[in-house]
């Protein structure tokens, strides 16, 4: 998921850059949303993997 943001993060600054700012700011929305859905469910995974009482893998 995380890939996904940082794909749409980059294919944002690549329409930016060739002037298509609507097309940018769709992609940059997206990437928002990704990165946000990414943070919670890696928190969601960190709480149950606490709550089980194993540790986060290193």
């Amino acid at each position: 998921m995380l890939g996904w943001a940082i794909f749409c993060l980059i294919l944002a600054l690549i329409a930016a850059v060739l002037g298509f700012g609507g097309l940018a700011g769709t992609f940059v929305g997206i990437a928002k949303v990704l990165f946000f859905v990414f943070i919670v469910l890696f928190a969601i995974s960190l709480l149950v993997n606490a709550l089980r009482g194993r540790r986060p893998p290193m």
